[in-house]
């Protein structure tokens, strides 16, 4: 497979997948719950989309700073939660910017906590979003990355969202550990949805996660969710890594 060229400003397949997403609601709390125990303070979420984890946030108390690089995304996310007494914010925000100072000189060691869940991989210099990352950190914040993991499992669904590569748990460690983080926690995540997209992406070559399906699996969670345990969390659809930015 091909990896993406360039940045589109408007996203149908990715909006496509947020809205099925949307309807998933026993697999974003599985999300949230996996990340929560890693958030702090006044959280800021990179590439918020539609607000599917935005929701959980705000309904948890967090302190949020929503964004997201597309103003549409963000038109969204201001109409959903525009008056919301924990929003701080919605920013339009380019995480793979090469002058953050200059363009968001505000949001400079203004966050407690940094998520960016399935975001990194859309960015060609990856490295420049985890540097700008911890720029927005403060002192000993959190930087919480949820991303594909596998290059085994690059398929149609990773060409039509826009991701440029998948990780495994080393090369996400590296990641943040080049940069300056200490790495505190890392586990995979979703160790049952390898099959699906593995099948519906590599060999049927599918643009879209069937909706059908993702309704089915979300129905059913309550039994994914015990590979993971008794995996002890070792492999996974995707990878996660907290680092901690020093003090």
């Amino acid at each position: 497979m091909t990896a993406p060229e360039h940045f589109h400003e408007t996203d149908p397949t990715g909006l496509q997948t947020l809205e099925r997403f949307a309807a998933a609601t026993h697999f974003n709390r599985w999300l949230f719950d996996t990340v929560r125990p890693h958030c702090k303070g006044h959280v800021l979420e990179a590439g918020s989309g539609i607000g599917n984890i935005s929701r959980l946030l705000l309904e948890n108390k967090f302190r949020l700073t929503a964004s997201d690089v597309r103003t549409d995304y963000c038109e969204v996310l201001q109409r959903q939660f525009g008056n919301h007494p924990n929003l701080a914010g919605v920013e339009h925000l380019d995480l793979a910017t090469p002058v953050l100072a200059q363009q968001y000189g505000h949001l400079l060691h203004q966050f407690d906590t940094v998520i960016a869940l399935n975001v990194v991989e859309h960015i060609e210099d990856d490295r420049k979003a985890i540097d700008n990352c911890i720029q927005l950190l403060k002192p000993g914040g959190h930087l919480v990355i949820l991303v594909p993991a596998f290059q085994s499992l690059y398929n149609s669904f990773d060409v039509e969202l826009g991701h440029y590569r998948r990780y495994t748990r080393r090369s996400l460690r590296a990641l943040e550990e080049d940069a300056g983080l200490t790495v505190v926690h890392q586990q995979f995540f979703n160790a049952v949805g390898i099959i699906g997209w593995f099948i519906d992406g590599s060999i049927l070559r599918k643009r879209l996660i069937p909706r059908k399906q993702l309704l089915l699996f979300d129905k059913l969670l309550p039994i994914i969710k015990l590979a993971d345990i008794l995996s002890f969390h070792s492999i996974g659809l995707s990878t996660i890594a907290v680092g901690r930015k020093p003090i």
